[in-house]
Formats: structure tokens, C-alpha cells, sequence
């Protein structure tokens, strides 16, 4: 049996003041805190100056990416403690607050300049899940066998109804706000790595995007490591749905990649019925109909969730996930969305700062 394909995961998280919950810039003193609690070398910066990053190593065991998922999100937790504040596990800020101001780095503040206040001041943040891949050529082909099922893996996800003191209606609202952006949302279909290439430095060169690394895709080839990066899910307030998406997406790369390699040509998708999907799966999550790509039609979303695990139960087989995968998906379907949970407090008569206080409990869960 051939050995799983190496992941890896980045989380962003808010700074917040532990009492009323509201952002506050931060990162620059927690990284600087982080030296003396854990792997200050895996807590990095954001654009934002009220938001940190944790990259865990690559893994070929998702309990040992589990491990390192625990390990990280407690040096942060301890060196945000040390700073002063809180590391908040949600994909847009819940209580209103000013702009927070850019990190310093001539590439943070230009792109604060570029795109402005509105989108990084108020920075959403996500999950990236970096999956192993013996080439770029083959990150653009098995990115392209993605595209279909991206809204199914954003729905499980869903962790962010609120933004700036309101509920948005949507069950992620993190993802509408990547539409500020130029180039962001589902990513096109290439004929090869040369194509990708091609767009990426006309994207350059007329100034819409500052560098290669701005290519805001759910799922693209990674610039720096030979991974493919997908990067449609909310950060998640507990590192067990950490897990089931982590073990998800690489069981779900893995079958792409086996279609590659036979030479299988990706499922013909509409561009408007794709955006229509993603659109779809930010509105309802986990609470209501998805789209279903192959009839155009309405389904509920649990349907399509038990046919990407049909899809991929070859690959967590083989990997030794299916039955962890299994209890984790379980335990969603009777729980629901993080999403709707986070509405479930204001809706007992809770407020957005118990929703807040809420999420901080769940971060070493």
C-alpha cells in the first residue's frame, strides 16, 4: 500500500480583548510572547495586525497533524495570554471595532493600500489544508478535478454568521467577503501548469494583483511548497473539526489525484452554476438545501455530504481514517454547523460577546 500524501494545515485567528470580545492589534506582541511558550517559528503575522497564523509540519498521520494542530493553537492561546488577549477560533470579527492597522513589512502595507480598510482592516479568516503533490503540473490537474466538490467541504465548514456586531444571514460570510477581491473565489479550469502560469504573471503584470501569492483561489498550487492548497473552509473553533475536514480534504485530493494520473478528464461544470454553489453553501451551510451540480437543482446538504464520503471512502480507507472521518461526521450531523451553534447562543438570549467567549473555550478542545 502506498504511504497517505503528506498534509498540512495554516489557521488564522483573531486577537480579541478577553471581556468584550473586539479585535485588537495585537500579533506583533503575542508572536514576540510565543518565543518563551512554544514554536515561535510556526506563529506568524497576517496582513492584519489583529490576526496570527499557525502553520503545523507536513504529516503523513492525521493524529499526528492533530497533535500539532493542539500543540500550536496552545502557544498561541499561552502567548496571547502573555500579550494581554485572546485568540478567538471564527472566520470574521463578531463585535464592531475600528480598522485594524497593517503589519509592519512593505508588502503588508501595500496591500492595505491597494485593496483597502474595508477588506483587510476587517480581515475573515480561514483553514488552508496543504496536500502533498509530486509536481506543480499535477497540483493545476487535480485542482481542476476540485472544483465540483469545494461548496460541500465550505458548507462543514461554516463559522462565521456574524460581522461587525450583525448576523449577516449567511452561514459563512468569510467567503462573501473574498468577493471584494479581483481574483478570488473558484478557481478557473487549466489545461496545464504552463496556462496557470501564463494567467498568474498577466494577473502580475497589470498591477490587479501585487504578486503571485495573491491569487486568492479555493484551491491553487502553492508558490513556495510542492503542495496543492485548498482554502474554501472557515477556521474552525476546535482542532476535532480541524481533523475531519483536514482528513476530508486530503482523502478528497487523493481521489483527484488517482483521476489524473489514469488521465480522467474533470467533470464539465458551469462557471455560473459553480459560483452558484459556493454562493449557496456560504448562505446555508450546513441548515439547508446545496446545489447539486450535476442536475442544477436543489438537494439537502447532508446528501451531498454523504456522496463526497462515497467518493472518497476508497482513499480514507487506505489512508486509516474512514472510521475517525465517520464518528466526526456523525457528530456534525447531530450538532450542526458551527454556524448555527453560534447562532443557537443569541438565539437562548446570549450576546455577541458570549458567542465570542464561547468560541475562546472551544480553541484547546
Amino acid at each position: 500500500m502506498t504511504q497517505p500524501l503528506t498534509v498540512g494545515v495554516e489557521e488564522e485567528f483573531f486577537l480579541v480583548d478577553p471581556d468584550s470580545g473586539s479585535a485588537v492589534s495585537a500579533s506583533e506582541e503575542v508572536i514576540a510572547a510565543a518565543a518563551s511558550v512554544g514554536p515561535a517559528e510556526r506563529l506568524h503575522p497576517e496582513t492584519s495586525t489583529a490576526v496570527v497564523e499557525t502553520v503545523t509540519e507536513p504529516h503523513r498521520e492525521l493524529s499526528l497533524l492533530a497533535d500539532d494542530v493542539r500543540a500550536l493553537r496552545a502557544a498561541a492561546a499561552a502567548a496571547a495570554q502573555t500579550a494581554g488577549c485572546a485568540v478567538l477560533p471564527c472566520g470574521t470579527e463578531l463585535v464592531a471595532g475600528p480598522y485594524m492597522p497593517p503589519t509592519s513589512g512593505s508588502r503588508y502595507r501595500a496591500v492595505h493600500k491597494k485593496y483597502g480598510a474595508y477588506v483587510f482592516g476587517h480581515m475573515p479568516c480561514g483553514l488552508h489544508v496543504h496536500v502533498g503533490m509530486p509536481d506543480r503540473e499535477h497540483a493545476v490537474r487535480v485542482g481542476n478535478h476540485l472544483r465540483p466538490w469545494l461548496p460541500t467541504l465550505q458548507a462543514l465548514a461554516a463559522n462565521s454568521p456574524f460581522s461587525l456586531g450583525e448576523d449577516t444571514g449567511y452561514a459563512s460570510f468569510r467567503s462573501m467577503w473574498w468577493s471584494y477581491l479581483p481574483v478570488a473565489g473558484p478557481a478557473p479550469l487549466f489545461t496545464d501548469a504552463a496556462q496557470y502560469n501564463a494567467l498568474l504573471d498577466r494577473l502580475v503584470a497589470s498591477g490587479v494583483i501585487l504578486d503571485r501569492k495573491m491569487a486568492y483561489w479555493f484551491a491553487r498550487p502553492s508558490e513556495f511548497v510542492p503542495t496543492i492548497e485548498v482554502r474554501v473552509m472557515d477556521v474552525c473553533p476546535t482542532s476535532d473539526t480541524v481533523t475531519l475536514l483536514t482528513g476530508l480534504t486530503r482523502a478528497l485530493v487523493t481521489t483527484c489525484l488517482r483521476a489524473v494520473e489514469r488521465d480522467a478528464q474533470p467533470a464539465p461544470v458551469s462557471d455560473q452554476l459553480l459560483a452558484a454553489a459556493h454562493w449557496q453553501a456560504a448562505r446555508y451551510g450546513l441548515e439547508g438545501d446545496a446545489l447539486d451540480l450535476d442536475s442544477g437543482l436543489p438537494l439537502p446538504v447532508w446528501t451531498l455530504v454523504d456522496r463526497l464520503l462515497r467518493h472518497v471512502a476508497p482513499a480514507l480507507s487506505e489512508a486509516g481514517d474512514l472510521a475517525l472521518v465517520n464518528d466526526m461526521l456523525a457528530e456534525t450531523r447531530r450538532s450542526g454547523s458551527w454556524a448555527d451553534r453560534q447562532r443557537s447562543i443569541i438565539r437562548e438570549g446570549g450576546t455577541l460577546s458570549d458567542v465570542s467567549a464561547h468560541l475562546r473555550s472551544l480553541l484547546l478542545k
